[in-house]
């Protein structure tokens, strides 16, 4: 080359190789995870504190203006909750900006609500894309990919990852249950290089409701379900949300969507398209580079909203299920150890999975990897179809709003509210409009809400205010088809209250009083110590009853102005005798879990073992000698069997073509001279989810409290029941006098996950009484 050829091309070299330095200079501030975490996040046998993990995004923060760490509040045990909003410097800038635009499109009634104002919104508008990690905190790796997600948004240069970030606006949650990260992280940590590395900790990773805290989000309970949605979905409204989540090792190696039947009616079409289009395209875009071992439509349905808040309120939920190790420890897997799941085998290629993977190693890096690659396969088609994923957002507000026409519903009236601070939580919490229309006198007012369908989010109300008919689907073998999770959700018959869906508007509104005051005055309240049975096996039930008796939101009895003083039992106490309580509760649990708990050699020595022989016969003395012991559900079998009632399990040994129940709200009848049915009306519900039902023989110690109709067809009140005529008449809730004591069996979770507040009261009595 001559020196005049050099004089031609240098200076370009010379500014490229600026602009170069430049970008490397800028990528060297942005802290790597291994700056802060003294490791790479999906590192063999490596698992990150919160503490750890909020510094990583904070430091990210301060490094890169493509990243904004906002804390939305405080976690149940008082830790904070952080999102990071990561985006062009420039979309950073003008936040506000967008979020409005996407109020707007979310609502046309915001604006002049017509397509030509719609299509310069739209081509002004970036996609919001929500991704939430670790809301399961012993499903670690999703948690850790936060921190490779956000690191490669905040410093790379490539162009796919600058055009992501000026199409997208991305809010990454590092986990919705940072308690359960230390919970999690501290146990593996304590059995790291003992026989027990890897396993599940002996507590519920979530203070209260466990793996629970993914099937809220219709029902609020909890803080951090309330935080997420008030401080991030109610707020950006994202078309698209990402839920990264692990299943079994011995599965597929990833789920996504499309998911199996049946979806929900209340879904909008476009929801439904959304989540088909996007999950096959990342399922094949991730074949294409060579991942194996993927599902689509198989395993998880979109039935419930207890674990779909953004299918309502218009965004696709693309849930991403990665197969597990243990916790962050390497395994093996052989090909024959591989197992069919619902609607595919791991082992056979087929339309719906493939490429088949062979077995072998399986890292946490694996799980990273697969979840990480899944996430940016997401972002790029939400980058690259922007204004589809905008215009099909806008079809969904448009078409929620629309005028109805004579033949359809336009509203719905709620009545007969006997808890009107639950429901107004709901549909506060769920942007749900409503007007309280009041009738009767002022001294006895008549109290109904009047909820109207022209709305953005009306499909949600509908959802959780109709009784829910669940399909009767079945295999070739004419087995059913179980569903994910349960087949029931009508928060009118939980929290009973009434709803009739109108084609006209009722009596004008009277807005801007206050619900009735259901609680009164009491005065000094009595406390009444109450022992909760904590088996070392963790039992979701158990965190649930410590919720409602414990927490604030339930604290108060108002029937008798008393306070529930709550405390833990556990194996050891039983076994020596040492009871601080009166009352004792057994929350649903396998009667093998309670009698045996962990096996030898399976966890540490001090884990071990159950309530033994030497505890059941304390109970029993127990008993005899005044006490009360509560059983919930599957716990009722272990009173039943180890106490020698004269009671029987009519569900015990029936196949599932024959009888199945999974998750649904039932009638029952109820003797109200009970003391355990004061205050309750004539014909109540049970949610009956692997649940007894009692053959009573004729004994004098034998009290039916509640019973199913003896008419099959009169017992299924929402959801699904095969084979119903099998518990026809048969007992629900029964009063054993033994002693001096007594007996209670509930054959149904009546404090079910925080949510069936129509039958609280028969706990409580069951306690106070």
């Amino acid at each position: 080359m001559n020196s005049k050829q050099f004089l031609v091309f240098s200076a370009p070299l010379r500014l490229c190789g600026l602009i170069l330095l430049t970008a490397l200079a800028a990528a060297a501030q942005v802290p790597q995870p291994k700056d802060v975490l003294g490791f790479t996040p999906g590192d063999d046998r490596k698992l990150a504190s919160w503490a750890q993990t909020l510094d990583y995004f904070r430091k990210l923060d301060a490094a890169s203006n493509r990243v904004q760490v906002t804390e939305i509040g405080n976690t149940t045990m008082g830790v904070p909750m952080i999102y990071a909003a990561i985006s062009s410097p420039e979309n950073l800038k003008n936040l506000e900006k967008y979020r409005q635009i996407n109020a707007k499109l979310a609502d046309p009634r915001r604006f002049r609500s017509n397509d030509a104002e719609a299509k310069k919104l739209i081509a002004e508008g970036k996609t919001i894309v929500l991704i939430t990690c670790g809301v399961h905190s012993d499903e670690v790796g999703s948690e850790l990919s936060s921190m490779l997600i956000a690191y490669k948004l905040a410093s790379s240069d490539d162009p796919d990852i600058k055009k992501i970030l000026d199409n997208t606006i991305i809010l990454l949650v590092p986990s919705l249950n940072p308690d359960g990260v230390d919970i999690v992280k501290n146990w593996y940590d304590k059995t790291l290089g003992t026989p027990y590395e890897g396993t599940d900790p002996p507590e519920l990773y979530n203070k209260y409701v466990g793996h629970d805290d993914n099937r809220d989000w219709y029902a609020f309970t909890q803080i951090e379900t309330q935080l997420v949605v008030d401080k991030i979905h109610n707020v950006w409204h994202p078309q698209i949300v990402h839920d990264i989540h692990q299943q079994g090792e011995y599965g597929s190696r990833l789920f996504l969507p499309p998911y199996m039947q049946p979806v929900e009616p209340n879904v909008p079409k476009q929801i439904v398209e959304g989540y088909k289009e996007l999950g096959n395209y990342m399922a094949a875009d991730l074949r294409k580079q060579g991942f194996q071992g993927i599902t689509t439509d198989s395993t998880y349905d979109a039935w419930t909203p207890s674990r779909a808040y953004s299918h309502y309120h218009g965004g696709v939920r693309i849930l991403s299920e990665t197969a597990s190790c243990k916790l962050a420890t390497p395994i093996t897997v052989k090909f024959d150890e591989l197992r069919p799941g619902e609607h595919y085998d791991p082992r056979k290629e087929a339309p719906n999975f493939g490429p088949v993977w062979k077995g072998g190693e399986w890292h946490i890096g694996d799980i990273t990897r697969y979840m990480t690659t899944a996430a940016f396969s997401l972002l790029n088609n939400a980058a690259d179809n922007r204004e589809k994923w905008l215009s099909r957002f806008y079809e969904i507000g448009k078409d929620a709003v629309r005028p109805r026409n004579a033949s359809e519903r336009i509203a719905f009236v709620v009545s007969e509210i006997s808890n009107f601070d639950g429901l107004e939580s709901i549909l506060n919490h769920s942007e749900i409009e409503y007007e309280e229309v009041i009738g009767g006198t002022v001294s006895d007012p008549d109290w109904n809400l009047l909820i109207k369908m022209r709305q953005p989010y009306a499909s949600f109300a509908k959802s959780i205010f109709e009784r829910q008919a669940y399909p009767d689907l079945r295999d070739d073998k004419n087995n059913p088809v179980p569903p994910y999770d349960v087949t029931a959700h009508s928060v009118s018959l939980l929290q009973d209250f009434e709803v009739e869906a109108v084609s006209q508007s009722p009596r004008p509104p009277k807005v801007g009083l206050s619900g009735p005051d259901d609680h009164g005055s009491c005065g000094k309240k009595k406390p009444l110590p109450v022992s909760i049975y904590r088996s070392y096996i963790p039992a979701i039930d158990e965190g649930w009853t410590r919720f409602i008796l414990s927490d604030k939101n339930w604290k108060d009895y108002e029937h008798d102005c008393i306070t529930f003083d709550t405390s833990p039992l556990n194996n050891n106490q039983i076994q020596r005798n040492a009871f601080a309580s009166t009352t004792i509760i057994f929350p649903d649990q396998s009667p093998n879990s309670i009698l045996n708990g962990y096996a030898k050699g399976s966890m540490p020595d001090e884990y071990t073992g159950g309530v033994g022989k030497e505890g059941v016969e304390n109970l029993k003395k127990f008993v005899e000698a005044g006490g009360t012991l509560v059983f919930l559900n599957r716990a009722s079998d272990f009173a039943i069997e180890q106490f020698n009632l004269p009671v029987r399990d009519v569900t015990k040994g029936l196949s599932r073509k024959d009888f199945y129940i999974p998750g649904s709200i039932l009638r029952t009848e109820l003797d109200l001279s009970s003391p355990i049915a004061k205050g309750m009306p004539k014909e109540s519900i049970a949610w009956f989810e692997g649940s007894p039902a009692f053959e009573v023989a004729q004994d004098a110690r034998v009290n039916i409290v509640a019973r199913y109709p003896s008419d099959p067809k009169q017992i299924l009140l929402s959801g699904w029941a095969l084979g119903a005529g099998k518990i026809a008449g048969r007992a629900a809730l029964v009063q054993v006098n033994l002693g001096k004591g007594k007996i209670i069996l509930f054959g149904f979770r009546p404090q079910y996950r925080g949510q069936s507040l129509a039958t609280f009261p028969l706990l409580f009595n069951a306690i106070a009484n």
